[in-house]
């Protein structure tokens, strides 16, 4: 090899020995590593004339399947306004575009309306909630949120990016996908606000669909981020966008 080529090449050279020594100790490079993402839900927390109603029928549904989950402290009642895959390392960011929103619209100087029972039917059990109306306020709220988290949304995460524990260790695939695809099939004519209960059989189901419902109206309490569970869970509170 001439002295030319070898001065051409010895950059190369050296970033391959670098690379070759930072695998040997165990040092990835910061690009090679795997992204970490956060599976969030941008939701209001209803008032206590909504969280009554949620608890009551939570505790009807715990009696039909025990094997569900009661809503406490780790399983929030809450309206989901948008679901999205963001980056960990921009929670901060998104934070700080999504309170601007809300103090531009004040939803907790909002009254909603709760109009019905609803339930999302699997083979045997189905997911319920109590539906509310989707007000012009709601559906403007997302779509200003879905504007400005779309810098900062990633388009596919995996079970990585949700809250697990050892009583509930998986995430089900049907929640995976579902926040992928929340803007495409739950937003704008799609969205359907709604407060989630619990897990009921179908045959329980049915009949609590087939009981007279009285509306009623409650206020949002807070506007807050949570990282999501399985079925769409809010297990943890990571940030009010309220104070």
């Amino acid at each position: 090899m001439s002295v030319h080529s070898f001065i051409r090449q010895a950059p190369f050279t050296l970033c391959v020995t670098l690379l070759s020594i930072a695998s040997a100790l165990g040092v990835v490079p910061a690009h090679a590593q795997e992204i970490q993402l956060t599976a969030i839900d941008i939701a209001l927390r209803p008032d206590a004339t909504m969280c009554k109603r949620a608890l009551a029928a939570n505790s009807r549904l715990l009696k039909d399947y025990p094997q569900g989950f009661a809503l406490d402290a780790s399983h929030n009642p809450h309206i989901t306004v948008l679901q999205r895959y963001v980056k960990t390392d921009d929670l901060n960011k998104v934070y700080e575009v999504a309170r601007q929103v809300v103090v531009k619209e004040q939803p907790t100087h909002w009254k909603l309306l709760a109009f019905k029972y609803y339930y999302g039917k699997g083979e045997k059990t189905g997911l319920a909630g109590i539906v509310v109306k989707p007000s012009p306020d709601l559906l403007r709220l997302q779509k200003e949120l879905i504007d400005a988290l779309t810098p900062y949304s990633v388009p596919e995460g995996t079970s990585a990016a949700f809250i697990t524990t050892p009583d509930e260790p998986n995430i089900n695939r049907f929640t995976i996908e579902f926040v992928s695809s929340y803007i495409e099939k739950a937003s704008g004519d799609k969205f359907n606000p709604h407060v989630t209960t619990g897990i009921g059989t179908i045959a329980y189901l049915d009949k609590l669909l087939a009981e007279p419902f009285k509306p009623f109206a409650f206020k949002p309490a807070e506007v807050c981020i949570y990282q999501l569970g399985d079925n769409g869970t809010a297990r943890k509170k990571l940030k009010s966008l309220s104070n």
